[in-house]
């Protein structure tokens, strides 16, 4: 490539920031993530979101969810980048005998934008889920992230996988 294209190129370059907070769980919240194995499903799940140009600011949760802390690359779309990320970490979870209760990933999730300011705040909510989740079920946790988003719950559907 010539100078003078690559200057072009990094000119128009878009400069994007895009914090998700993303949590999602296993299929019916079943407990398949045993704490003593998560370390290894974080890594695989960081390599996932390497691989898509993302960043992961955190991972941590529980024995049926998970919570990110991610910058998207403005390539993907949130659905897309959730169905890939899900996809690739179930056939790893099938296969590893670490995991042997895992079944797969309930189908939806649940994500947020947040400002570049609130990104410790986020850090340290995820850094604290297991204490968190001691005085609070993950569904009061779930249903209370989506009421403080102003997004309407329809009881039909809340926490359903099937």
């Amino acid at each position: 490539m010539r100078i003078a294209e690559q200057v072009e190129k990094r000119n128009n370059m878009s400069y994007t920031r895009l914090l998700y907070h993303i949590v999602f769980r296993t299929k019916y919240g079943k407990p398949t993530i045993p704490e003593e194995h998560e370390k290894e499903l974080y890594a695989y799940i960081m390599g996932i979101i390497n691989n898509k140009k993302s960043k992961l600011y955190r991972i941590g949760g529980t024995e049926n969810h998970l919570h990110l802390l991610v910058d998207i690359h403005p390539t993907f779309a949130v659905s897309d980048f959730m169905r890939e990320l899900k996809e690739y970490s179930s056939k790893w979870l099938g296969q590893n005998p670490d995991f042997p209760d895992f079944e797969a990933w309930a189908v939806s999730f649940a994500a947020f934008t947040y400002n570049l300011n609130d990104k410790q705040t986020i850090i340290d909510y995820i850094k604290n889920q297991k204490e968190h989740h001691k005085t609070v079920s993950f569904e009061d946790e779930y249903r209370q992230f989506l009421i403080e988003n102003g997004i309407e719950i329809d009881d039909r559907y809340f926490l359903k996988d099937s």
